[in-house]
């Protein structure tokens, strides 16, 4: 009778035995591939949660981007260039220039190609009597955005107003009546109306804007103007004394403040966002490599105490199945079978163990880390080099448990074990 008939009778005949070891076996296995599975899953969620975290801050810095440009338009510009004679406390207490520069300020700003300044807006501003209304307003000719020579193209944050229209106020608008396509008639010229802005609780709720040059005309300054509102590209710490720095070498006699308060506020909320987003992403991080190693530590203690248990056990239970073959050995030995081929039904037997125990503990060990699974998605559980590795170390262990008690099986002398029996 081959070998290979011989195990299998002998695995039938003494099933009890060969099941025992079997589940060692696959306890061992499904303990080490659970916890590779485990780790595997716990590296895929890291990526997954940082990916997300990722896409979700960039939209969020998206947003803020969005924000921060669309309130320059309706917070004003955080730099306001201003003749050098005017009074900074006649223009706190009015909130109005008196004094005038050159027209050609602006376009020569604008040429310089200054990396902090991207948004250029000049303006004639004026606080006049409106005589065909009989009130107080302000008046203001403007250009329209003039970007700078170095800056993307993009959307202007503010547009020119068309010749022989006027944008006019809140106040003004709701007081007067006025709507879109609506006639006024202003220091004796008529205007159309093109819009009216929403309530900003400022004074562009008593101000009318209308072309520069028509402003101009109509206050009889010719090629001047009084301020410059300036919008510099966000850099890094706001840097305002550079930008007068900037200002002051290309632009004589002028001075420059700080305007708009609530942007400069914005664009650190905007930085401080940023680094609370980055600051986040370098805590979950954290989180998850302490994670995996608080997980790696108790693995390395688990795992090799399983492996040293069941190789015990394993070792016990071939004893004891050498012990209950004696009289199958000695007849074995009596009929010329070599050490060798006496060895063989041992060790082929727990080869047979590891494969079937390597098969079954790695399902065991994948069903166990889909179970657990935090965040309940499924995982591919045809993994090669993990069965690999199972398979592998199954082996190594039956054979490992094995190979005393086959030697000592093989050993044993054929004439006294007859004598016994």
């Amino acid at each position: 009778m081959s070998i290979g008939r011989l195990v299998i009778k002998e695995i039938l005949h003494r099933r009890i035995n060969f099941f025992s070891g079997l589940v060692s076996v696959v306890l061992s296995i499904a303990v080490l591939i659970g916890v590779l599975f485990t780790l595997a899953m716990l590296d895929q969620q890291t990526a997954r949660v940082l990916a997300e975290k990722e896409k979700e801050t960039a939209a969020r810095m998206e947003a803020l981007q969005d924000d921060y440009r669309k309130i320059m338009k309706l917070l004003g510009f955080n730099l306001l260039i201003i003749p050098q004679n005017q009074k900074l406390a006649d223009y706190f207490e009015e909130e109005q220039v008196t004094e005038y520069m050159p027209a050609f300020y602006a376009d020569r700003l604008a040429n310089a190609k200054l990396v902090t300044i991207q948004h250029i807006l000049p303006s004639l501003q004026q606080k006049i009597y409106w005589p065909e209304k009989n009130r107080t307003i302000i008046l203001i000719g403007t250009r329209g955005e003039i970007a700078a020579a170095d800056a993307r193209i993009r959307e202007p944050l503010l547009v020119a107003v068309p010749w022989d229209h006027a944008v006019v106020g809140y106040e003004l608008s709701q007081s007067l009546r006025l709507k879109p396509q609506d006639q006024i008639t202003l220091l004796g010229h008529t205007f159309t109306v093109q819009s009216c802005n929403e309530e900003r609780g400022s004074k562009d709720d008593i101000s009318i804007w209308i072309d520069l040059k028509q402003a101009q005309q109509l206050l009889n300054k010719p090629e001047q103007i009084n301020a410059i509102l300036a919008l510099k590209c966000h850099c890094h710490g706001n840097d305002i004394d550079q930008v007068r720095r900037d200002i002051a070498e290309i632009l004589p006699g002028v001075q420059v403040i700080e305007q708009a308060g609530k942007v400069v506020t914005r664009a650190e909320a905007r930085d401080r966002a940023k680094e609370e987003a980055a600051a986040s992403m370098a805590a979950e991080i954290a989180n998850r490599k302490k994670l995996r190693s608080e997980l790696e530590r108790f693995s390395s203690l688990l795992t090799p105490l399983v492996f040293v248990v069941s190789a015990v056990w394993l070792t016990s239970l071939f004893f004891i199945n050498v012990r209950d073959r004696r009289s199958e050995v000695g007849l074995l030995r009596a009929c010329g079978a070599s050490d060798r081929k006496v060895m063989s039904l041992f060790l082929i037997k727990a080869l047979m163990m590891g494969i079937i125990g390597a098969l079954f503990g790695y399902l065991l060990g994948a069903l166990i880390a889909v179970m657990r699974n935090p965040d309940g998605r499924l995982i591919d559980v045809i993994n090669i080099p993990f069965f690999i590795l199972a398979m592998l170390t199954a082996m190594t262990l039956s054979l490992i448990a094995s190979w005393i008690p086959a030697l000592c099986a093989a050993r044993q002398d054929p004439a006294l074990i007859l004598r016994e029996e």
